[in-house]
Protein backbone atom coordinates (compact mmCIF):
# COMPACT_ATOMS: atom_id res chain seq x y z
CA UNK A 1 0.00 0.00 0.00
CA UNK A 2 1.31 3.40 -1.04
CA UNK A 3 1.59 6.00 1.69
CA UNK A 4 -1.54 9.32 0.60
CA UNK A 5 -0.20 12.07 -0.98
CA UNK A 6 -1.57 15.50 -1.27
CA UNK A 7 -0.19 17.94 -4.17
CA UNK A 8 -0.66 21.69 -3.72
CA UNK A 9 0.30 24.91 -5.91
CA UNK A 10 0.25 28.40 -4.16
CA UNK A 11 -0.39 31.28 -6.28
CA UNK A 12 -0.81 33.85 -4.01
CA UNK A 13 -0.18 36.48 -6.93
CA UNK A 14 -3.81 35.99 -7.91
CA UNK A 15 -4.92 37.31 -4.25
CA UNK A 16 -2.56 40.29 -4.58
CA UNK A 17 -4.82 42.43 -6.28
CA UNK A 18 -5.49 46.25 -5.53
CA UNK A 19 -8.48 45.20 -3.11
CA UNK A 20 -6.00 42.74 -1.13
CA UNK A 21 -3.15 45.83 -0.64
CA UNK A 22 -5.52 48.04 0.55
CA UNK A 23 -6.91 45.96 3.06
CA UNK A 24 -3.03 45.11 4.10
CA UNK A 25 -2.50 48.31 4.25
CA UNK A 26 -5.52 48.85 6.42
CA UNK A 27 -4.17 46.79 8.60
CA UNK A 28 -0.67 48.13 8.71
CA UNK A 29 -2.80 51.24 9.67
CA UNK A 30 -4.86 49.90 12.40
CA UNK A 31 -1.47 47.84 14.04
CA UNK A 32 0.74 51.23 14.13
CA UNK A 33 -2.54 53.50 15.55
CA UNK A 34 -2.92 50.90 18.03
CA UNK A 35 0.38 50.92 19.11
CA UNK A 36 0.78 54.75 19.14
CA UNK A 37 -2.11 55.03 21.65
CA UNK A 38 0.14 52.50 24.29
CA UNK A 39 3.14 54.55 23.51
CA UNK A 40 1.43 57.62 23.99
CA UNK A 41 0.51 55.93 27.87
CA UNK A 42 4.46 56.11 28.27
CA UNK A 43 5.56 59.05 26.34
CA UNK A 44 7.80 61.20 29.37
CA UNK A 45 5.04 63.88 30.02
CA UNK A 46 6.01 67.81 30.66
CA UNK A 47 4.07 69.52 28.41
CA UNK A 48 2.52 67.43 26.31
CA UNK A 49 3.63 68.63 23.41
CA UNK A 50 6.11 65.50 22.79
CA UNK A 51 2.59 63.05 23.29
CA UNK A 52 1.09 65.05 20.86
CA UNK A 53 3.29 64.95 18.15
CA UNK A 54 3.16 61.32 17.78
CA UNK A 55 1.71 59.69 14.15
CA UNK A 56 1.41 57.09 11.93
CA UNK A 57 1.94 57.43 8.30
CA UNK A 58 1.37 54.37 6.37
CA UNK A 59 1.78 54.72 2.20
CA UNK A 60 0.48 51.76 0.68
CA UNK A 61 2.49 48.37 2.62
CA UNK A 62 5.19 50.63 4.64
CA UNK A 63 4.14 52.07 7.26
CA UNK A 64 6.25 54.64 10.14
CA UNK A 65 5.24 55.77 13.99
CA UNK A 66 7.17 59.03 14.43
CA UNK A 67 7.64 61.77 17.38
CA UNK A 68 8.15 65.00 16.00
CA UNK A 69 10.12 67.17 18.40
CA UNK A 70 13.78 67.94 18.51
CA UNK A 71 14.57 65.87 21.72
CA UNK A 72 12.22 63.09 20.66
CA UNK A 73 15.33 60.65 20.05
CA UNK A 74 16.96 62.08 23.15
CA UNK A 75 14.13 61.31 25.13
CA UNK A 76 13.42 58.05 24.05
CA UNK A 77 17.08 56.81 24.72
CA UNK A 78 18.30 58.73 27.52
CA UNK A 79 17.43 55.71 30.43
CA UNK A 80 19.01 58.17 33.03
CA UNK A 81 16.59 60.52 33.20
CA UNK A 82 13.72 61.32 35.21
CA UNK A 83 9.95 60.98 34.68
CA UNK A 84 6.54 61.26 36.08
CA UNK A 85 5.48 57.78 37.43
CA UNK A 86 4.44 55.77 34.50
CA UNK A 87 6.31 57.43 31.35
CA UNK A 88 9.54 56.45 31.09
CA UNK A 89 12.34 56.30 27.87
CA UNK A 90 11.66 53.59 25.41
CA UNK A 91 8.28 54.60 25.07
CA UNK A 92 7.88 53.26 21.45
CA UNK A 93 10.58 50.39 21.37
CA UNK A 94 8.69 48.73 24.47
CA UNK A 95 5.46 48.91 22.85
CA UNK A 96 6.50 47.60 19.70
CA UNK A 97 7.96 44.29 21.77
CA UNK A 98 4.80 43.81 23.85
CA UNK A 99 2.01 44.36 21.49
CA UNK A 100 3.09 42.61 18.35
CA UNK A 101 0.91 39.68 18.82
CA UNK A 102 -1.83 42.49 18.86
CA UNK A 103 -0.23 43.92 15.86
CA UNK A 104 -0.20 40.67 14.02
CA UNK A 105 -4.15 40.31 14.95
CA UNK A 106 -4.94 43.18 13.85
CA UNK A 107 -3.20 43.41 10.35
CA UNK A 108 -5.03 39.68 10.29
CA UNK A 109 -8.31 41.33 10.82
CA UNK A 110 -8.43 43.02 7.37
CA UNK A 111 -6.64 40.52 5.34
CA UNK A 112 -9.51 38.04 6.72
CA UNK A 113 -12.39 40.39 5.94
CA UNK A 114 -10.73 40.67 2.80
CA UNK A 115 -10.92 37.64 1.56
CA UNK A 116 -13.97 36.17 3.22
CA UNK A 117 -15.01 39.05 0.75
Amino acid sequence: MSPQQARMSWEGHRLWTTRGRRAASRGLERALEHTLGVSKTLVPLDEGTLERSGRVDVNGLDGVITYDTVYAVRQHEELTWKHLPGRQAKYLEQPMNTERDVMLRLMAVSMRDWLRG
